[in-house]
């Protein structure tokens, strides 16, 4: 129960984030890669600032603790490879993100907007996951470690 909750908190705290930073607007995040147009450099800002709290955060908590608060131990991927499927996962995330304005983590606390665009793509994105797992899972041999 405390993790389920702690997952909300968090969750909430990082949505409400998002709305006061504008990112659930995807207008705002479109205007960001129009350079040549209404460009709007204050996802950069949003990004970097994101970026400082985190590294911050990682280097007091990994220097502080040997596990996590409510976890028996730190869960970091272990694959440090670069391959077709890494690079084509971020090609579809950011192709997808430039042409939408929507990630997931804006995407979700725009739901309150109650625009029917925030439906479909969070809609079409569950879509695209689950047609991914099928399609990984029938290329990847039944013994093989999956990710």
């Amino acid at each position: 129960m405390k993790k389920l909750l702690s997952a909300f908190l968090i969750g909430g705290v990082f949505g409400v984030g998002i709305a006061v930073s504008g990112m659930i607007n995807p207008a705002k995040v479109i205007n960001f890669f129009d350079i040549a147009g209404t460009w709007d450099p204050s996802l950069a800002f949003v990004m970097g600032g994101a970026v400082i709290v985190a590294f911050v955060g990682f280097r007091i908590i990994f220097g502080t603790r040997s596990r996590p608060v409510l976890e028996s131990s730190f869960s970091l991927p272990t694959r440090k490879d670069i391959d077709g499927t890494l690079l084509g996962g971020a090609a579809v995330f950011g192709i997808g993100w430039g042409i939408v304005g929507f990630c997931p983590g804006g995407a979700v606390p725009a739901l309150g907007l109650l625009h029917a665009e925030t439906v479909i793509f969070l809609a079409a994105m569950i879509a695209g996951m689950i047609v991914a797992r099928m399609v990984q899972s029938r290329m990847t041999p039944a013994n093989a470690p999956v990710g």
